[in-house]
């Protein structure tokens, strides 16, 4: 499992919310079109950046696009204590948070992203 950046539970959707009984006030999820552009976006930049998708950087290049503050230092080392983390598996949840943050448009890393990425290896 190491070596699969995400790992996520996709729940059965239940009768009723397939048949329309089910009546929700949740907001309509994006369309295909809409994420298509965001993800194209989001590549877009990655290759402005750095020449190449996040997927394909080695060590030294994500630390350079990855760079950590302070509290997300502290945030990643306590994950890799408790979640027991391979340095394979640090590398690859750091590329995956760089990309939520491409999806973001966001040019730094937060701490979201790097709790999203962590919920990712979750399994």
């Amino acid at each position: 499992m190491d070596r699969i950046d995400l790992q996520v539970t996709v729940p059965q959707v239940p009768r009723e919310q397939l048949t329309g009984a089910e009546q929700t006030n949740t907001p309509a999820p994006e369309s295909s079109a809409t994420v298509a552009l965001r993800v194209a976006s989001a590549r877009a930049t990655q290759l402005q950046r750095q020449g190449c998708a996040n997927a394909r950087l080695n060590t030294t290049q994500v630390k350079q696009a990855c760079k950590l503050g302070e509290d997300q230092i502290k945030l990643m080392n306590t994950a890799v204590e408790r979640l027991e983390l391979s340095a394979r598996a640090y590398h690859r949840v750091l590329k995956v948070a760089r990309t939520i943050a491409d999806l973001d448009q966001t040019k730094t890393l937060e701490e979201r992203h790097l709790t999203e990425a962590l919920g990712y290896r979750l399994l």
